[in-house]
């Protein structure tokens, strides 16, 4: 039996088992039905208001992860070539990522207000810490061979050993820092929406709470999770695996 086949079955035994536990224990407004669910899905969709708010956040999150990678590869880069920011500016980066991003999201209203600018702050922090001590930690690993290699070939110290040495070599162990990042800025940018102003999935699940709208809340997590499953599924995994099969860290299968 394929994987697919058997990840179908187990969704629709699911199902079966959730619209009875629906009948069988009477939840009521307290949690929906599979029916009311998908109720909420079409009138979601047909109306518009799942898409548009699916479309913002995308939009908030896409930007912010961007800033997010170029900022804490370069971070990452800098702490594993200097020492002395390592043990200054990298242990404050140690430091701030143990602090949730959404407890900076009142700073942010102060400095932006409440609006796009702030959920694409407190976002883009919810990943650039994570993707810079993994940046750090991947540069320190490759060998010394592949530098002086690169060095005796003419690439120098500076910005061309950068991206032409050391991004590609430590690319297989940033990725798990990549799949990491991206996950902590869906986090940080529903926490983000749930509080600030703007069409976006956070803020209809907000208004689905104001409302008692159980079948619609529970649309906004399903979306949630489908689009950060396939997005990791259909991208970052596969990059992974192909970079780790170039960079012969596992066999290549047939």
């Amino acid at each position: 039996m394929s994987t697919a086949l058997r990840r179908g079955l187990f969704l629709i035994l699911v199902l079966i088992a959730w619209e009875a536990g629906f009948r069988i224990f009477d939840w009521g407004w307290k949690f929906p039905s599979v029916t009311q669910t998908f109720q909420a899905f079409y009138d979601g969709f047909v109306h518009g208001q799942l898409l548009e708010a699916t479309f913002q956040s995308m939009k908030r999150l896409v930007l912010s992860f961007v800033i997010s990678i170029t900022v804490g590869t370069v971070l990452g880069f800098l702490f594993a070539r200097y020492r002395w920011l390592d043990d200054t500016i990298g242990f404050l980066v140690v430091a701030l990522q143990t602090i949730p991003s959404i407890a900076w999201l009142p700073f942010a209203i102060i400095w932006f207000g409440m609006n796009d600018f702030s959920v694409i702050f407190i976002t883009m922090l919810g990943a650039t810490w994570t993707m810079a001590m993994s940046s750090r930690t991947g540069i320190k690993n490759i060998p010394t061979i592949y530098i002086k290699a690169a060095q005796t070939m003419g690439t120098g110290d500076g910005f061309r050993m950068f991206y032409q040495v050391m991004v590609p070599a430590a690319f297989p162990h940033m990725m798990t820092g990549v799949r990491v990042a991206w996950a902590f800025a869906w986090r940080a940018l529903v926490a983000g929406e749930l509080i600030a102003k703007g069409v976006g999935l956070g803020q209809l699940l907000q208004d689905g709470r104001n409302l008692a709208d159980t079948a619609l809340m529970l649309c906004i997590v399903i979306i949630i999770a489908v689009l950060g499953t396939v997005s990791d599924s259909l991208f970052f995994k596969r990059m992974e695996d192909k970079l780790l099969i170039r960079y012969g860290l596992v066999s290549h299968k047939k």
